[in-house]
């Protein structure tokens, strides 16, 4: 099995260049980061809060940032800097170990998922997934877990247009419905 990086020098880089022409190889699109958010807002108790931050470290290998809340808004009950989500930005190896178990483990195992939409897509080629439930993760798996929560992953690439963007990603393997 190739490794998410060998694919991107092997398949995806020529076959970039020669579908949009790029004579430089340093013009050619590129993954640049994973972008994890977790928004926790309902969660009241610091123990259910401790337990999402504990399950996002071994899901993501890496410790998520704080979010605090930039502003008190009392139909939601929450207070100006009040934790109301966690953040993490992935970038090199760790992003590639991320986005290959997202895409062979995490997605296939997601209820009734037939492919990613296209317009999941941003103008700029980035790409923005809602997972509704993390124990689709395979470091899940056997775990005892009393707070289900979602996720938003953001992968950001380096691409100026939508379908460059997507070329790149449905080359690296993400799967992607057509819109025909």
């Amino acid at each position: 099995m190739t490794t998410f990086q060998e694919k991107y020098t092997k398949e995806a880089t020529p076959t970039l260049r020669a579908r949009f022409g790029y004579k430089n190889i340093m013009a050619v699109p590129r993954i640049e980061k994973a972008v994890i958010n977790v928004g926790i807002g309902r969660m009241r108790e610091e123990k259910d809060r401790s337990e999402v931050e504990k399950y996002i470290t071994m899901i993501t290998g890496q410790k998520p940032s704080p979010r605090p809340a930039k502003k008190a808004i009392a139909a939601f009950k929450t207070r100006q800097g009040l934790i109301v989500g966690y953040q993490v930005t992935l970038r090199g190896r760790r992003m590639r170990d991320f986005l290959s178990r997202l895409v062979s483990a995490a997605l296939p195992r997601t209820r009734d998922f037939r492919g990613l939409d296209e317009k999941s897509f941003d103008r700029r080629g980035n790409l923005t997934i809602g997972v509704r439930e993390h124990i689709v993760f395979p470091e899940m798996i056997g775990e005892d877990y009393r707070v289900l929560f979602g996720m938003e992953v953001t992968v950001v690439t380096t691409a100026k247009k939508r379908e460059e963007g997507m070329e790149l990603l449905r080359l690296m393997g993400f799967p992607i419905k057509s819109s025909e």
